[in-house]
C-alpha cells in the first residue's frame, strides 16, 4: 500500500514512521510510505505557503495552490486521483472500522494542515474524506495523520509478524482486548491468573472472552451495544454486575 502525506513537516512524519514494525514493513515493500513538502510547490521565490484570511481574524491561512500543486504531483505520478483524507477536527472521528476500510485502498493521500487551516476552495478540489482522531485540536495534522497511518497499516498483510495479532486486539468484535501476563509468575505479590497457566486451551479461551467482555463494560460500556455477545454471555455478565453491586 502506498501512502502519500502532504505536510510542510516531512522530516517530522518520517522519523516517526520509519522505524519499529513500520519501518521493516517499509523495507521490505509491504508499505510505502511517502512525504510531499508542499513548500516544494510554492510558485513564490520564497516558498511562502500561508497568507492572511479574507474577512479577517486571528492567525494565517494556507493557500490553494501549494496544496493542490502538490496533490497534482501525486495523481498525475500514479495516474488517477487517489482518495485525500484531511486531517481536521470538523471531521469523522477516525476509528478501527475505518482503518480496515482505507486498507483496501492501493493509494491513500493524506493532507496535513497548519495555522489557521486551508483554503476552502482546494479542499472542494481534492479532499474526499474529512477525519479526526479525537474532539480537541492540535497544532498541525501531521500527529493525526502518523496516527492513522500506523492504525491503517496494521490491517495490511504482511505488516504484523503475529497473523494472529489483529483477532485478539481491542476493538474487534466491539471489545476491548482481555488482560496479558508474562513471566515472572509473581511479581510485587502479584500472582498470573492459574487458568493461563494451565494448558488448557478452551478454558484459556473462554477466561480471555469473559475477561474482554468484563474490561469492555467497566471502561467503554459504550462498545457493548455493538458487541456481538451470545445469550449465555450476557447472563455471564449480568451476574458479574450483581456481584459488584453486593461488594
Amino acid at each position: 500500500m502506498n501512502f502519500y502525506i502532504l505536510t510542510l513537516f516531512p522530516e517530522m512524519v518520517m522519523q516517526g514512521l520509519h522505524t519499529s514494525i513500520l519501518g521493516r514493513a517499509s523495507e521490505a515493500g509491504v508499505l510505502h510510505i511517502e512525504t510531499v513538502n508542499i513548500r516544494d510547490y510554492s510558485e513564490n521565490k520564497h516558498h511562502n505557503v500561508d497568507d492572511y484570511p479574507y474577512g479577517g481574524g486571528a492567525g494565517m491561512l494556507m493557500q490553494a495552490q501549494p496544496v493542490y500543486n502538490a496533490w497534482k504531483s501525486v495523481a498525475e505520478r500514479i495516474g488517477r486521483k487517489p482518495r485525500c483524507i484531511y486531517m481536521t477536527p470538523q471531521g469523522k472521528t477516525f476509528a478501527q472500522q475505518d482503518a480496515k476500510e482505507l486498507a483496501l485502498e492501493e493509494d491513500l493521500i493524506l493532507l496535513c494542515g497548519h495555522y489557521e487551516g486551508i483554503d476552502e476552495r482546494v479542499l472542494e478540489e481534492i479532499v474526499t474524506d474529512y477525519m479526526s482522531i479525537g474532539d480537541y485540536v492540535l497544532t498541525g495534522g501531521e500527529l493525526p495523520a502518523m496516527v492513522m497511518v500506523d492504525a491503517i497499516s496494521r490491517m495490511i498483510p504482511g505488516v504484523l509478524g503475529n497473523g494472529d495479532s489483529k483477532a485478539a486486539e481491542s476493538f474487534e468484535g466491539g471489545l476491548l482486548e482481555h488482560p496479558q501476563y508474562s513471566r515472572p509468575e509473581e511479581w510485587k505479590g502479584k500472582t498470573v491468573p492459574g487458568v493461563l497457566l494451565s494448558g488448557h486451551h478452551k478454558n484459556i479461551e473462554l477466561w480471555r472472552r469473559q475477561q474482554s467482555i468484563l474490561r469492555t463494560w467497566e471502561r467503554r460500556p459504550d462498545l457493548l451495544e455493538q458487541a456481538n455477545l451470545t445469550s449465555s454471555e450476557q447472563e455471564w455478565l449480568q451476574k458479574q454486575k450483581q456481584q459488584r453491586q453486593d461488594s
